[in-house]
């Protein structure tokens, strides 16, 4: 039987990975896989990571099943990071298995309540979005969302692409820091596109993965929280990942917001129910890493301002590579990268230019030109600006 499985195609960013390890060449750059990198090239364990973790295990007395839909404290400290004020007596939650595990379930959870739904996405997205739906069979339709050519949003298209969505269906959104782009809506346009969800009825789901990486904690929730005061029904799959680097302890969140407490109470038990029959219970240790963390005023502070020296590194990075491209082009048709928020940005190069500076350079990132910013540092910023010069960027 085994074998009568067909072969399925790998994960591009995973085969850039194998193929950078395989690599034997002296300054090479990984600039594809998306984690964070300090200056050395390594992704450290936070301190407040390493404090939780310490507490935990000198306080812990058992591993036993936790609650299915994951400890009430781990999601209310959520819900409140995320939501703030917002929402109080209308958010529903479970733990997932990571932000990808958020959004499956989320989709799942919309074909219970909608099988005929369509998911509206972006044009580009995060790869896996599309190939979760499509091993679903499940039904979307792609938005344009970025300008080729000014590297930004391409806002009126947008709209546009939104307006065609009927009530029932989903647009999912970024909540900040737009993967692949780093292109982000500004608060004007998020209000705009908040009221063409009100008038067509579409139920947004939000994938916030990247809190805290793009304009800070509050500046990137900001959106989030005002399209969840606007509407009456909101999905929302958060990550704790990036912004507490917990990336291996799978660690994520599926909140849903209601227009009344029994649609809440359906809610919370369908998610429930697909938490049991996708893998019973969520994992423990990462979130109560998280919620250790978030429960504790000076481990709190203590996270906040290392991730505030994540966020600053990001932005100090993007700020040498824009300038760097400046001063060797004498143009400043780079400085989108300067505007892009998060660890990405796309960089407009062709396959052709990318497999280029690859073969070249020795500079490994996503074919459709997506580079993590945080794979950067300071002495490999100026080899890069070189390589995508020679490229013909």
């Amino acid at each position: 039987m085994l074998g009568n499985l067909k072969p399925q195609a790998p994960d591009k960013i995973l085969s850039l990975m194998a193929e950078f390890k395989a690599d034997t060449r002296q300054g090479k750059i990984d600039l594809g896989v998306g984690v964070y990198k300090d200056p050395n090239g390594l992704t450290p364990v936070m301190r407040a990571v390493k404090a939780a973790e310490r507490k935990i295990w000198e306080t812990q007395t058992t591993k036993t099943y936790t609650a299915l839909a994951g400890e009430p404290e781990y999601r209310d400290a959520m819900a409140t990071l995320v939501l703030g004020d917002v929402g109080k007596g209308r958010v529903a939650s479970v733990g997932t298995v990571g932000g990808t595990g958020a959004i499956r379930q989320a989709l799942e959870l919309v074909r219970m309540a909608n099988p005929d739904a369509v998911i509206h996405v972006s044009d580009p997205t995060w790869p896996n979005h599309l190939s979760i739906m499509n091993f679903m069979g499940q039904a979307y339709e792609m938005y344009p969302y970025f300008d080729s050519a000014t590297r930004g949003v391409a806002f009126e298209a947008m709209l546009d692409g939104l307006r065609r969505a009927k009530k029932g269906d989903v647009v999912l959104l970024h909540g900040c820091c737009h993967n692949p782009t780093g292109a982000n809506p500004t608060a004007e346009q998020w209000d705009a596109i908040a009221e063409v969800l009100e008038q067509t009825g579409a139920i947004p789901l939000i994938d916030l993965a990247y809190q805290g990486f793009g304009d800070g904690l509050e500046e990137d929730a900001a959106a989030t929280r005002m399209i969840a005061l606007r509407l009456p029904e909101v999905l929302i799959a958060a990550s704790c990942s990036k912004n507490f680097g917990i990336y291996r302890e799978r660690t994520g969140i599926l909140m849903t917001l209601t227009a009344d407490d029994k649609a809440r109470e359906l809610s919370q038990g369908a998610m429930a129910y697909l938490n049991r029959q996708n893998y019973s219970f969520p994992p423990d240790h990462g979130a109560r890493i998280v919620s250790t963390i978030l429960g504790d005023e000076g481990l709190t502070a203590d996270w906040k301002a290392e991730l505030e020296e994540v966020r600053q590194t990001m932005l100090g990075l993007r700020t040498q590579l824009a300038e760097e491209l400046r001063l060797l082009t004498g143009t400043d048709r780079f400085d989108f990268l300067q505007r892009h928020r998060g660890m990405f940005s796309r960089l407009g190069a062709t396959p052709e230019q990318v497999e280029r500076m690859k073969q070249e350079a020795g500079i490994y990132m996503v074919g459709d030109s997506r580079l993590n910013i945080a794979g950067l540092n300071r002495d490999s910023i100026p080899v890069l600006a070189r390589a995508i010069v020679e490229a013909g960027v």
